[in-house]
This record gives structure tokens, C-alpha cells and sequence, in this order.
């Protein structure tokens, strides 16, 4: 039985892609340099900084100005982090729902604890979470299962006792290498060239709503 639900932050829970690309745009700017639009960013918007900036900037992770480049964008998405960012629609009313099954819920995101730790206050969820781990908590980040087996240890549960939702081929494989159950959040930032068919996750689900429908089954 499941007896806890873990979700992945970006493009799961929150959509931040309007805040992670305005801080792109805005470095983009000061560069000198074109800005993207919000439908190109938004695919990228759950892959991290550094693939905003290849992405932003036209260069590889081995360009000698990335590095130099993604802490320019860290320190940019910090000024602004939460300040355009919602929760998806029916996220909160899910939440409500498992609390009020006494189901705890929590948060293993790839995201740095310093942006974790400001914005999750700031979402109105209806309950707090159980467990957050960020993506610098652990020694390792997903697609490692390290982070949600220690999400597990901090709640005293086995991971058959627990399900992961996430937006990413990572997720997936992190949830399943952890020997949990899997949801793909099809409303997430997945890719037009992705393939999620391939990604092996055990539902998917198309909006918040049918992961109480997953629960019930």
C-alpha cells in the first residue's frame, strides 16, 4: 500500500519555466545577445541551468566560458526565482487530497537546496511537505536513485511503500531504480522530440486529477 507520494518540482509540481527563462533572457541581454521565447525555453526549462546556457548561448558544456556563463545565470534566476512561478493547475486540490488520506507527500527535486528551500514556502501548498531533498543534498542527483532512497530513510519507509512523479526520463529512472512505482506528468516540460512511451513508467498520467484514480486502482 502506498503510503507515501514523492514529486519531482519543476514541471511537476511548480511550473518555473517563466522564471528560469526570464533569468536566461535577462543574461542573454546583458551579453548583448538575442533572447529565446518562452516556447523554446520551456522544453529545456526542467534540465538545468547548464543546458539553458548551451541552449541561451550557442555553446557546449566543454566551452571554456560555460562554467563562468551558468553562474552568471545561477546568481540571475536567484534575483527572481518565485516571482512568476504557479503551481500547476489541480496540484494543489492532489495535495489536499493526500493529506486528507493521511498519505504524506514530498519533494526530490534536482533543483540546488538554496532555490528549493526560498520557493517552496512561497507555493501555497494546503499541507508541508514530509521529506524535501534537493538536487545537493545527496552526494549524487537523479537519475541516480541515491536522493529518493534517502527521501525514504528520512520518512522510516520502503521505497514499494512509496510512488514517484515526475516530468522527466530521470525521474523515471531514478523511481525505478529505487524499486518504487512510477507516474509520468505528461503536463510537464517534455520535449516534442521526446519519446516518454520508451521511458518505462507504470501510469501516465495527463493532469494531477488521475493520480488519485492511479491510488484508487
Amino acid at each position: 500500500m502506498i503510503q507515501a507520494v514523492l514529486f519531482d518540482l519543476d514541471g511537476t509540481l511548480a511550473d518555473t519555466a517563466r522564471d528560469l527563462g526570464g533569468a536566461l533572457n535577462t543574461l542573454l541581454r546583458r551579453h548583448g545577445l538575442p533572447e529565446k521565447s518562452p516556447a523554446d525555453i520551456r522544453p529545456l526549462a526542467g534540465q538545468g541551468a547548464g543546458a539553458l546556457v548551451s541552449f541561451g548561448f550557442g555553446i557546449a558544456a566543454s566551452h571554456p566560458e560555460h562554467e563562468t556563463l551558468r553562474q552568471q545565470y545561477l546568481a540571475e534566476y536567484q534575483s527572481c526565482s518565485g516571482r512568476d512561478t504557479v503551481l500547476f493547475p489541480q496540484t494543489a486540490p492532489l495535495i489536499a487530497n493526500l493529506h486528507a488520506r493521511g498519505i504524506r507527500w514530498g519533494i526530490v527535486t534536482n533543483k540546488y537546496a538554496r532555490f528549493t528551500d526560498a520557493l517552496v514556502p512561497q507555493l501555497g501548498f494546503p499541507a508541508p511537505p514530509a521529506v524535501v531533498v534537493s538536487g545537493d543534498t545527496c552526494p549524487q542527483a537523479k537519475p541516480s536513485p541515491q536522493p529518493l532512497l534517502h527521501a525514504c530513510a528520512r520518512l522510516n519507509l520502503s521505497p514499494h511503500q512509496c510512488l514517484y512523479v515526475g516530468d522527466a526520463e530521470r525521474d523515471i529512472q531514478a523511481g525505478r531504480n529505487a524499486g518504487m512505482k512510477t507516474i509520468l506528468a505528461m503536463w510537464g516540460y517534455i520535449a516534442p522530440a521526446d519519446h516518454p512511451e520508451n521511458w518505462g513508467a507504470d501510469f501516465t498520467a495527463h493532469q494531477p486529477a488521475e493520480i488519485t484514480a492511479f491510488l484508487d486502482a
